[in-house]
């Protein structure tokens, strides 16, 4: 519930306290006096985008402060808590507008943006008018207001996952037949590599070791006979022979030598078994270099194979095995292409099938909650003297989409027999405002608990009997909560509960916009006056006492 409205120095507003009440809270004045200023302040605070320049003229800056009182559970708690802002039982907006159009906001003296405004707007308040621009009148907004009546959020959440899953079901087969389609470009190409690289079957690290192996045998004939003889050199017939001779004898002359020879001795046998290991390795080598001359055919064979079969695919050598694998791999893909792609087919028709039973559902689901409406508008429509007047939710077919495949427009014949049409284009400015009523009404019941609902002259264009009969369902639907009316009907302004009047004031060449509460006795003034104008007549009072009286 708004409690307070505080402004400073907004547009003709030099500074205004007001303090609402529960209940049918009525606003009057002379047209002209500011009573859209109000609105446009509260607007301000609640961060919608209205007029540019709000700052009043020669003030630096202007300021305007809503305070509102939060029944448990209520809605914007959830929104704050979102936002990261403490609650309690009372919430405080607050927001600038500098002169040089810098906007600033604050809630519970935390800053937020203008968004987070406008959440909490959405739950806090509902202002509605003859030219209602938040859905009434838009038949683009007419689907989500019936879904909003029938409480409909579960089927339209069931359709929207549908409609997701059958996007991304067509999606992943879209992507897969094109990649597929790619694949099949080079088909021909890939059997032909892989074919290639499989018969070859490259190693990792094989083209080095060709080569390696390569160079040796190419050196092998040029250093095998240097090898070979000296190899002999250090044979028995060489080295080794002459050697173990020379031990031979020094171990046989040793025991007359008196130990001078075995420091000789011992030098001898560590160089005969040094000389046992060269000559090994030597021999090791002879035999290495004892090859095939064809396995030096192959050998080259293979190496420039490799080697041509990188320059081939812009490779190296060692990464040919990786490529194999690779195009081993895309080919795989393509001989299983079709049965993936029959796979996805699968899915987009189980997905369609799917979407299509939950569109089926909601599209019930909302004929079922038109139908309740169209029977709780007849009931409204007749104390607003209109009993006569047909009301129709009409549900044609659309494109299929993520809310399903209705499209949903509220339509009225004001009169037997008359063609019916859109709601915005039938209906007389009297009339409409009386169909919005009733439509406010019906969807206020449930959905718009503990927000503020405030009507913009929406009585304009009627009077007498329908006037009270506007005045008395206001007073109604203000039962348990909190209605704001601007009117300039007498008949709604004497069923309010509390009643303020806009004033305009022209001191020197300054022109101020005030609000005045009114007790009983300036109440039954300004309704005197909203019923003979600026001569106020003893019949005109007398008329008032008999409204205010009921």
């Amino acid at each position: 519930m708004l409690r307070a409205l505080e402004i400073r120095d907004i547009l003709i507003i030099d500074r205004l306290d007001l303090a609402f009440q529960p209940g049918l809270n009525v606003l009057t004045g002379e047209t002209g006096a500011g009573k859209s200023i109000l609105l446009d302040s509260l607007g301000f605070v609640l961060g919608w985008r209205g007029r540019a320049e709000l700052v009043r003229q020669g003030a630096a800056q202007g300021e305007v402060v809503a305070v509102f009182s939060l029944a448990p559970g209520h809605p914007a708690r959830a929104v704050l808590a979102e936002a990261g802002i403490p609650e309690d039982d009372e919430l405080i907006l607050r927001r600038v507008n500098t002169a040089d159009g810098r906007k600033t906001g604050w809630v519970n003296d935390r800053r937020v943006t203008g968004e987070v405004l406008r959440q909490l707007s959405d739950v806090l308040v509902e202002l509605h008018g003859q030219h209602d621009d938040r859905g009434l009148l838009d038949p683009k907004g007419h689907r989500a207001i019936l879904d909003d009546y029938g409480a409909l959020d579960a089927p339209r959440d069931t359709v929207r996952a549908a409609w997701r899953a059958r996007a991304d079901a067509r999606k992943a087969l879209d992507a897969a037949q094109k990649a597929l389609a790619a694949v099949r470009a080079e088909e021909d190409f890939l059997r032909h590599a892989v074919a290639e690289l499989n018969k070859l079957d490259p190693q990792p690290g094989e083209e080095a070791d060709l080569d390696a192996r390569r160079r040796m045998m190419q050196a092998a004939e040029k250093i095998r006979e240097d090898i070979a003889q000296a190899s002999s050199a250090l044979g028995y017939d060489g080295a080794e022979g002459a050697m173990a001779n020379a031990l031979r004898w020094l171990e046989g002359a040793a025991e007359r030598a008196e130990g001078r020879l075995d420091p000789p001795i011992a030098a001898l046998a560590r160089a005969m078994a040094e000389l046992d290991e060269a000559a090994r390795g030597v021999a090791d080598c002879l035999d290495a270099l004892d090859f095939d001359p064809l396995a030096l055919d192959e050998t080259e064979e293979r190496l420039f194979a490799l080697r041509g079969l990188a320059r081939k695919h812009g490779i190296l050598p060692d990464e040919l095995a990786t490529l194999a694998a690779d195009l081993s791999e895309r080919l795989a893909a393509l001989d299983a292409g079709e049965a993936r792609i029959a796979e996805l087919e699968r899915a987009v028709r189980e997905a369609d099938a799917a979407y299509d039973a939950a569109a089926r559902a909601l599209t019930e689901a909302r004929r079922a909650a038109a139908a309740r409406l169209d029977a709780a508008l007849a009931a409204e429509l007749a104390p607003l003297k209109m009993e006569r007047a047909l009301f129709v939710t009409e549900i044609a077919t659309a494109p299929p989409g993520p809310e399903g495949v209705d499209a949903v427009q509220f339509t009225v014949a004001t009169n037997p027999g008359a063609p019916s049409g859109p709601l915005n284009r039938i209906a007389s400015g009297g009339e409409l405002s009386r169909f919005l009523l009733a439509l406010k009404v019906c969807l206020s019941e449930e959905r718009n608990r503990g927000v503020t609902m405030i009507f913009d002259e929406i009585d304009r264009g009627v009077g007498g009997a329908t006037a009270d009969a506007v005045g008395r369902r206001l007073k109604a639907l203000a039962e348990g909560g909190q209605v704001l009316v601007v009117t300039h009907s007498p008949q709604v302004a004497a069923l309010g509960g509390h009643h303020w009047r806009v004033e305009k004031r022209v001191k020197g060449e300054m022109t101020t916009s005030t609000v005045v509460p009114l007790d009983a006795g300036a109440r039954e003034g300004e309704i005197a006056r909203m019923i003979s104008g600026d001569t106020v007549t003893d019949e005109a009072r007398a008329a008032a006492r008999a409204l205010l009286a009921g």
